[in-house]
Formats: structure tokens, sequence, C-alpha cells
């Protein structure tokens, strides 16, 4: 019994000391999973973060001029234990109000260091937690003097921040980095495994051995750089453009796209609206979006490239074959007519003068004999309804029509522009496949890559899509394109010396509360490429809804495409006439016009080949108006009835044929 008894009373024992460690063990989880559980929840959140920002150093990105765009400096986090803060204080401190004051302070000393808001400091460092942050990717000078102050409880972790020099410049071309050192736009997105050094490459890399290129595991110490085609002298001229133009048209969109037609290669690129990559979370996803690779509208008359080539190299028309052009081409009961059918029609004119001319009945009459499958088939193959594959996040693809859905009215815009949507990167492709003697070229951003010392690991290369269009249809359209710069709508574009070829595109928008075409909403642009035998860069200018008198494409777009063009051939060392003005430094706020005209008022021996004196309209009715202009082959635009009471520009000024002249009429000119 007695043994019994002693095995009955261990067993109890046991039970009872299991039951103590079982009880311990659900406390401690209480604990851990209930009392504390956001304080680990913020600590493990952190330490992940910090475990992807510290271990490697972001690669650098390069222009094609050595500028760096985009670097990776040494920097801290800050971390605050407030539990061992109280501790500290509350041995410093003989009261609640002195400990409140204390901590005031520290707060107050952190925040002017930080550049934050004392309550939100303060906030921190009050909460029950052993483990908070207080900043991320601070930089070193701060973080020291943060370390100055000697505050119990306060930490810092080593860390890298992504640091754009050139501030807005090039930043719709590089994107962002998160806080956790991800890219997640641009570049920087596009390129991220190899910016991380999470991609190795093998020795003789290229762009056709992709093979050659492959994912690792582990992250190395230091990511790849990238070596970009954007030439930095290129990109000022962009840039200048971009700001010129939103300041003289306020326009809701601008965008501004110039390529190298023989490789792809992207010379310069930029949009606005824009933003500073350094502070990019003040900004709106619509003001980082890249524009040259995502804006999606009707392109207008530039695309009367498009459905040229294709007709050209069919063998439906020829440069010199006659088109009647009445003002207006029937389409079952719609009637389409070209901008100035008001006052004058044509009459028998050849393809190159409806291109000259910009006549949407002569193009309309060529797609009618072309057929839908024959244009569909070409604007597929020049790229059209699908993306481009240029080596940056964001692009869209544009839309076509399903050719099932297509009739002869749908055709016959289309070959004016209207119906289909293209984004710029597409159009400036295709017309560099027009300019290059028929090779479509993939565009690309990236040069090469290289290690940190130099290296090259891998080195990109000009990717031929196919063959769209043959040589001699390149060189046809090419001399059609210069004759519309020398003679026709593109006058503006004109530089003295090098033969441009160009085009410009006026496109009504649509009206989203009425789904027709709007009557003062307008995208207008401009295409050229210079020098037409050889050319060396194609640029394209499109403005979103400007704000001026005049809208049209050659008027507002092409003097700072021909700004690009000029001052880049003068750069390369192509020469241009001896007196032509250069604008690689220059401000671009001066109309060309302006440079052109002498100081004493102009007269018709100051006049050059395609440009005309303004008349006096003042007094005319709107008849009398419309026959006037139309003498000069010069567009209008009319507002109000009656006789004529003010125009712009004014009698006596130098303009291009093809320029708008803006003209209010009113019932009582003789009221103020």
């Amino acid at each position: 019994m007695k043994n019994q008894k002693k095995h009955l009373t261990r067993e109890k024992s046991l039970f009872i000391f299991l039951l103590l460690i079982v009880i311990v063990i659900l406390s401690k989880l209480f604990f851990l999973q209930i009392v504390n559980a956001s304080e680990l929840k913020a600590r493990g959140a952190t330490f992940r973060d910090n475990s992807k920002t510290m271990v490697y150093e972001r690669g650098m990105i390069i222009d094609a001029q050595g500028n760096i765009l985009a670097k990776s400096v040494k920097a801290k986090d800050i971390y605050a234990d407030p539990k061992t803060l109280l501790s500290v204080l509350e041995k410093k401190s003989n009261n609640k109000k002195e400990l409140d004051q204390n901590i005031q302070k520290i707060a107050s000393d952190i925040a002017q260091i930080l550049e934050k808001e004392n309550s939100v400091i303060y906030e921190l460092l009050t909460k029950d937690l052993s483990w908070v942050s207080l900043a991320r990717q601070v930089d070193i000078d701060k973080a020291n003097q943060v370390a100055e102050l000697g505050i119990p409880g306060i930490g810092f972790t080593d860390t890298y921040k992504r640091v754009y020099p050139s501030n807005t410049m090039y930043s719709s071309i590089l994107g962002i980095v998160n806080m956790a050192g991800d890219g997640v736009e641009g570049l920087e997105y596009y390129y991220n495994d190899e910016l991380k050094g999470e991609t190795e490459f093998i020795e003789g890399a290229n762009s056709d051995d992709e093979h050659k290129k492959k994912q690792i595991g582990s992250t190395k110490s230091i990511g790849y750089n990238l070596i970009l085609t954007i030439d930095s002298t290129v990109q000022h001229l962009v840039e200048q453009s971009l700001d010129d133009i939103v300041d003289k048209y306020i326009p809701e969109r601008v965008v501004i796209l110039a390529m190298e037609p023989s490789s792809g290669k992207i010379l310069g690129m930029g949009s606005r609206p824009t933003f500073d990559p350094n502070n990019y979370i003040n900004t709106s996803v619509n003001d980082r979006k890249n524009l040259a690779i995502s804006m999606i509208y009707e392109p207008g008359s530039t695309f009367k490239i498009i459905t040229g080539a294709a007709a050209i190299e069919e063998k439906i028309v020829t440069a010199d074959q006659i088109f009647y052009d009445p003002g207006y081409y029937i389409v079952g009961s719609k009637r389409i007519t070209n901008w100035d059918s008001y006052f004058r029609s044509y009459g028998n004119i050849s393809f190159a003068e409806g291109m000259r001319l910009s006549s949407n009945v002569v193009l309309a009459q060529i797609a009618n004999i072309m057929g839908k499958e024959v244009f569909y088939t070409y604007l597929k193959s020049f790229g059209f309804g699908s993306k481009t594959k240029i080596d940056i996040a964001g692009e869209e693809q544009g839309l076509l029509i399903n050719i099932d859905k297509v009739k002869s009215l749908e055709l016959a815009t289309m070959s004016f522009g209207q119906a289909n949507l293209v984004t710029p990167i597409q159009l400036l492709s295709a017309i560099c496949a027009v300019a290059n003697g028929g090779k479509l070229m993939q565009p690309y951003l990236l040069d090469k890559i290289t290690t940190k010392d130099n290296y090259t690991v891998f080195q990109n290369n000009p990717k031929l899509v196919r063959q769209v269009i043959s040589e001699s249809t390149s060189a046809i359209m090419t001399d059609i394109l210069v004759s519309v710069v020398d003679e026709g709508t593109g006058g503006r574009a004109k530089i003295p010396g090098i033969k441009v070829a160009g085009k410009t595109g006026t496109a009504q928008k649509i009206d989203p509360k009425t789904g027709a075409y709007s009557e003062k909403d307008f995208i207008v642009s401009f295409v050229a490429y210079a020098p037409a035998d050889n050319p060396k860069i194609a640029v394209l200018v499109v403005i979103d809804s400007p704000r001026a008198e005049i809208i049209q494409g050659g008027t507002l777009a092409g003097p700072y495409a021909k700004n690009i063009i000029e001052s880049t051939l003068q750069y390369y060392g192509i020469p241009v006439a001896a007196n032509t003005q250069s604008y690689i430094n220059n401000n671009l706020s001066k109309n060309i016009t302006e440079n052109k005209q002498p100081q004493d008022k102009p007269t018709i021996e100051h006049l050059e080949k395609g440009e005309v004196l303004v008349p006096d309209l003042k007094g005319l009715t709107m008849r009398q108006v419309g026959e006037e202009l139309g003498k000069l082959d010069l567009r209008y635009n009319f507002s109000g009835t009656g006789l004529a009471v003010e125009q712009f520009p004014e009698s006596g000024q130098i303009v291009n044929q093809g320029d708008t002249i803006t003209v209010i009429f009113s019932d009582n000119p003789y009221e103020d």
C-alpha cells in the first residue's frame, strides 16, 4: 500500500509540474500573440524591409555622355525604443509633468533635424512599444546630427537611398524606387534585377544572346550600371521645348520624342506633366506617366504618311497620279471634307500635291482603292495595334478597330488619322521605317550594361523587326514629305541648307459628353526627320488641347521639331547654312518667325518660298475673307457674324502657306 501511495504522489507531482509548464507556455504565447502583437508585427515588417535595403548598392543609370541620372547613396534608417527611453527619463524626472516636458524637448530636437512635425515624433516616442520607426533613408549628415543628441533608445541601421541628380529631367524615363529598394516604374522597374545585381551575365552576352543572361537566387553586394542611348544634349532640347510649350499654350499634355531612324535608338524622350523622382510620394500616378509610350490618341494627318507609303508600295498610286478633289468626298450618307472646303476646292491635283495640301479627300479615295484587307496588312506590319516592345515599363498598345467592323466610312477616316488610336512611340517608329529605307526597328533605351568597374557585361544592338516597304517606296515618300516642308503646310520646319521631311497633324478630340468630335479641343502634332536622304534624327511633337489663337500642327508644333533637329545636326557636326541660329544653349521662347523678320515692315521682297503676307481683312464679309485667304493658301478660324473687326496675326505679318488666320466678326463693327 505504501509503495502504491508513493507512486500516486509522484504521478500527481509530475502532473502538477507539467501543468505549470503548460500554463507558463500559454501565458507567454498570450503575451506575444495578443498583448504585444502590434509591436512584433511592426518590428518584423521593418526588419524585413531593412534586410532588402541593406544588402546591396543599386547600380547607377547613366546617359550616353556619361552623366549620372540615378544612383544609390548611403543612408540610415532611424528607430527608437520608447520603453527604454521612458525608463531612462523617469529616473531623471521628478514628476509626470517634467517627464512629459523632457519627451517634448527630445521630440522637438529630432523633428527639427528630420524636418518633421513635433507631434508626429512625440506620438511615436510615447507609444507603449519597444520599437518604432522614426524615419527611413535619412541622409548621413542628418543621421549623425540625431546621433550627436545622445538620446537613449535611439538606434540606426545602414541602408541606401536612391538619388536623381537631374530632378525632373528624365523622370518619366527613369521611374522610381520604393522604400524597399525595388524599382516600381520606368527603367527602374524594367531593369530592376540588373540594377539590383540579381541577374548574372556570362561574358560576351549581347542583345542577340538572351540565353547568356540568367536569374540567380542570391542577392549580390552591388548592382550593375545601365548606360542609356539618351543623349543629354538632345534631352536638354526636348526639355526646353516642353517647358516653352507649357508656358505658351497651357496644354493638357505634351509629348516630344526623338529617335535615330536607322537603329531605333531613343535620343530624347519627355512629356508634361512631370514630377521629381526624389519626392515621388507627393505626386500622382498621372503625373508620373511616360506619355511617349502610354498616351493613346488619334494621330490626325501625320498618319497620312503611313497610308501613302502603303499605297505606293502596292503600286496603287504614284506621286504624280491625279485625283479629283472638289473639297468633299461622299461615303454612303456621310460627307468627308477638307479643312478649307468652306471656301475652295482643289479640283484635279496629284497625290504629292494632296499630301502637301493635307487633303483628306485624296487620302480617302486612295484608301477606298486599296481596300481594308490590304490596308490592315500594312497597319499591322508597321506595328500599329501592338506594343513596340521598347525596354521600359508602362507601354500601351494603342487600338485598331476590329477589321470585321470596318465599313467604307471607317476606312476613309482611318486613312487620314481618325478612328484608330496610336501611341507616340508607335507612330514615330513607323515613320522612321519610312525614313530609313523601309525597316521597322525596335526602339530601345539601353545601350549596354556594365559593372561598377566599367566592364561591359551586356551590349545591346539594333533589332530589325521586319522590312515593311521597299527602299524605293521610302525614297518616294521622303521626297513627297520634303515638298510638304518646302512648299506645303510644314513650312515652319524648314532648315536652311538641310532637306527636312515632315508632316503636320491637327486632329479633333472626341467630346466625352457628346461622343462626337469637339469643335474647340484639338491634338496638334508635327513629325519630321533630317537630313532627308540620310536621316540622323526623327522628332515627333504632340500637343494636347493647346490654348492659342491659331490651332494648327505646323504652326504650334512645327517650330519645336525644327529647333530640336536643327540644333542636334549642329551638335553632330552636320553642316547647315552659315546663318542658321543654334538653339542648343538658347531659351526656346522666341517664335522662329520673329528671328526671320527684319526690323522694318515686311514687304513682298522679304518673302521666302512658301511664305505670304497676311492681308488686311477688316471690314470684309465672311465670304470675302474666305476668298482672300483661299487665294493665299491660308486656313481660317472664324468666330462671330457680320463684318471682320479683328484678325490674328495682324495684316502685314509673314506666315507660311497653310497657317491659320483667326478672324473675329461683329454685326456692329463700330461698337467698342
